[in-house]
């Protein structure tokens, strides 16, 4: 099967991002008519406020671009016995149903602002988080979507041996997100080799392994470190992408490949787009060598 159909986008690429003063947001038309330029077949969502909050109108604006809808990263508190987090995840699901989108990608918020800290999580928030997550795969496949939970730095689930627990104690499936599962101290490619039968959905970066060490000795603050670059456009950086699409090719994966490279942008800039194409074209090299 040919990956060019399936590489979408991500606001995230072009800095547009749901944490409060991550950066200069760039607006819909400039993001999306990129995106378009540079041949990309679909974009998620980006985060609420983004797009239009009315389904309808949401699914109609990326269809105005050319652009499907693939899914939507919605962070939500999974771990509180007393927060239910269904009913935001049925707000995004209903935009998605309406886009004809295909995934809705969970994140385990914390509960506070941002990715730069998060308190411990016990056996009896473990527990809650991974029913939830269970409820919330039942819920998706009742509307025709699947779900998906990503790993992601500052989160209740970020580094591989919580993946792992994820994989063990639940039913729903993974969006693989090569950055953030190795900033975590995850092995992406182990995961994609060990469990190609649950990742429903990839995220691909790159980032300097340098910056992700920092990061997760506490030296430097995640968001900081986006700043100063810590992700690269694909194959610049040390993540080994090159087995993990052979990994995912090789056994049968027929989902999206969504190129996000989090970016914190200081004012209007083109910058973007360069780096998303050169994250298209080592690609479309890459899968090609994986079909040879």
């Amino acid at each position: 099967m040919s990956i060019t159909p399936r590489i979408a986008g991500a606001p995230i690429s072009w800095g547009v991002c749901e944490v409060p003063g991550w950066g200069h947001q760039l607006p819909p038309d400039t993001v999306l008519r990129q995106m378009r330029e540079l041949g990309l077949a679909a974009t998620e969502f980006g985060p609420d406020g983004f797009l239009p909050d009315d389904p309808g109108v949401k699914a109609t604006t990326l269809a105005a671009y050319g652009l499907r809808a693939v899914g939507q990263f919605v962070p939500v508190v999974l771990h509180e016995p007393g927060h239910d987090p269904l009913p935001d995840v049925a707000r995004a699901m209903d935009g998605l149903v309406a886009a004809k989108a295909s995934t809705v990608v969970i994140a385990a918020a914390t509960g506070q602002e941002g990715y730069d800290d998060r308190p411990v999580l016990d056996d009896a928030g473990w527990s809650t988080l991974l029913a939830n997550l269970d409820r919330i795969t039942d819920a998706a496949a009742d509307r025709g979507l699947q779900a998906t939970l990503h790993p992601h730095v500052g989160t209740m689930v970020e580094s591989g041996a919580e993946t792992e627990r994820v994989l063990a104690g639940s039913r729903i499936g993974l969006c693989l997100d090569t950055g953030h599962l190795l900033i975590g101290g995850g092995d992406p490619v182990a995961i994609a080799r060990q469990h190609p039968d649950r990742i429903a959905h990839v995220h691909l970066k790159d980032v300097r392994v340098d910056w992700a060490a920092k990061v997760r000795a506490g030296e430097v603050a995640y968001t900081d470190a986006v700043a100063a670059g810590m992700y690269t456009p694909l194959g610049q950086g040390d993540v080994d992408l090159t087995a993990i699409v052979s990994a995912l090719e090789g056994a049968g994966y027929t989902g999206w490949y969504v190129l996000e490279q989090d970016t914190v942008l200081d004012g209007p800039t083109d910058g973007p787009v360069e780096a998303v194409r050169a994250s298209i074209a080592w690609l479309l090299d890459a899968s090609a060598g994986a079909a040879r």
